[in-house]
């Protein structure tokens, strides 16, 4: 690997770091402050949502990155999958219309129980991060399937725990709003259109491992209900 090859790597990783810290500010401080319903900004960051969406799953699929290795050389390719799909999830946060509205916003234990509720979120995730590869996650080691599935940690309780924690942290929040409700509900519907079309590469990767592991580990992303 070259010099130029790791730099890129490595600004792709600090990019993707850069991504996840402005959709944290956004949901934590933007998405707080008040304002009037607009049911128009719904159509609009669908639409925002969706395009990175469609990044993120057509990019995934293998005979998309076989064409793309006359393109891009493949120790690279992970990279600028990250590249993208961090630049796009920023125009998301950063073209986002303010829905405005509020759900519900509740105070003292209760309040207690929801942010117990988004913590766990948060360290299913970084549970899951940590058995699978946080460089590799992050495009800066290139991708390379394990010879053999890890089983461990949350992936024993649902096969993607990266998303099961996805929605804890989205769905989980003392002060809902409109902009987080439509923000958890949109993306929740994209992992449950995502997620059968995902499995079906990885059982193309994994094979017989993999559809053993679906028998072992019933649940996809929601114990007990999906």
């Amino acid at each position: 690997m070259t010099r130029s090859y790791g730099l890129f790597q490595w600004l792709g990783g600090a990019v993707f770091v850069g991504a996840l810290a402005f959709c944290g500010y956004a949901y934590l401080v933007v998405w707080s402050r008040p304002a009037a319903f607009d049911g128009r900004a719904v159509v609009i960051d669908g639409l925002l949502f969706t395009a990175f969406a469609m990044h993120h799953s057509v990019f995934a699929r293998e005979p998309v990155k076989r064409r793309l290795t006359g393109l891009v050389p493949e120790q690279l390719l992970r990279s600028v999958y990250v590249w993208l799909a961090s630049l796009l999830f920023i125009t998301v946060f950063a073209a986002w219309q303010p829905v405005g509205g509020e759900v519900y916003h509740v105070h003292g234990w209760r309040a207690l129980i929801h942010a117990s509720i988004q913590l766990g979120g948060v360290v299913v995730i970084a549970g899951a991060v940590r058995t699978i590869d946080a460089l590799e996650l992050a495009g800066i080691r290139p991708h390379s399937y394990r010879q053999s599935l890890q089983i461990v940690g949350p992936y024993r309780w649902v096969r993607h725990p990266l998303y099961f924690g996805w929605l804890l942290a989205t769905f989980g929040a003392a002060h809902m709003t409109g902009d987080r409700l439509i923000f958890a509900a949109i993306s929740a519907f994209y992992l449950l259109i995502a997620v059968p079309f995902e499995e079906r590469s990885l059982i193309a990767s994994f094979g017989e491992d993999y559809t053993r592991y679906q028998r072992l580990v019933r649940w996809r992303m929601l114990p007990f209900v999906y």
